[in-house]
């Protein structure tokens, strides 16, 4: 059970403002002296104080089966900002097979099919890969985590796995079977929300089944996580991207919250509660990145060390 209240995170945002400002990112007095201003009246007003809610806290297999209803719908910010990128690494590969890892809604296994690929897909939601199945007939899916691929060994030519490694507690043990399913110099794309977008609540929100506010299990993985996880089963590191959200370079005008701050439905948490104090908002997350993209490949020849691993 997780316990979330607007005013928390808006506080949060008016810390992380000053902490940058302490760091001498916005040093202006002014600046300084409206954040202090902002907590004030935000702590004085009675009707943030009383608007916390209750979040189950779900599992990703049971949290996709819900949110397969409305994955693909407009609005997942986060599809701009990596699917450029691992495109345009999946475009430079040569036609081969190649797994599509927790492969959700089938964005990429549809892509790569399209694009002569032997695709084979894999995901634990049997709801997400009905949706997959009529997105890309042509690709073969099952059912299957990332912790145990449903695949023989050195049998694909590529692996991508996109926006999914957020639920995996654990690295390495994904990262040992990416490598003992690629074939000597097969290459493995992945995409994830950055640690920082976790901090700032980038955990997708849905009404579980018995009609209560929930959450998906998500953890944080810093940048290096990966490099280390993966270095340890003997995958070496093409490339890393950390794309930022798109916000201006100007810091915006701060509006006055009025008497009663309106903090919306819980589904829109937090990013509708980013207006209540756009300067903290804009200066807590400026220049934040907001997705990581990896870029690995194996060896040709693997070390007994590494071998012994996989």
């Amino acid at each position: 059970m997780l316990y979330l209240h607007p005013l928390a995170y808006l506080l949060g945002l008016e810390g992380h403002a000053l902490m940058r400002a302490f760091a001498g990112d916005f040093a202006d007095q002014a600046f300084v002296e409206a954040r202090l201003e902002d907590i004030r009246r935000l702590l004085e007003d009675a009707n943030l104080i009383e608007t916390g809610a209750q979040f189950d806290l779900v599992g990703s297999t049971d949290g996709y089966a819900i949110w397969s209803r409305t994955y693909d719908q407009p609005g997942n910010g986060a599809f701009p900002l990596e699917e450029p990128i691992v495109l345009r690494i999946l475009d430079a590969l040569p036609v081969g097979r190649v797994l599509d890892a927790a492969c959700g809604t089938g964005r990429y296994a549809r892509h790569l099919a399209e694009r002569g690929h032997d695709v084979v897909a894999v995901d634990s939601s049997a709801e997400m890969l009905a949706v997959a199945r009529a997105a890309a007939p042509m690709a073969d899916f099952h059912i299957g985590s990332l912790e145990s691929l449903p695949l023989e060994d050195t049998s694909v030519d590529a692996a991508v796995c996109a926006l999914a490694l957020t639920h995996v507690r654990d690295l390495e043990p994904v990262m040992a079977e990416f490598a003992r399913v690629l074939r000597p110099g097969g290459h493995l794309v992945i995409s994830n929300m950055h640690a920082c977008a976790i901090l700032f609540g980038s955990i997708p929100r849905l009404a579980a089944d018995s009609g209560r506010p929930a959450r998906i299990a998500s953890y944080r993985h810093e940048t290096g996580d990966y490099f280390r996880a993966a270095a340890k089963v003997g995958l070496r590191a093409l490339a890393c991207e950390e794309p930022r959200f798109p916000l201006p370079r100007e810091m915006p005008t701060s509006g006055p919250m009025g008497a009663t701050p309106d903090v919306g439905d819980w589904r829109d948490w937090p990013w509708n509660l980013n207006g209540i104090v756009p300067q903290a908002a804009w200066a807590a997350q400026l220049d934040r990145p907001a997705t990581v993209v990896w870029h690995f490949q194996r060896p040709h020849t693997q070390s007994p060390e590494v071998n012994s691993r996989l």
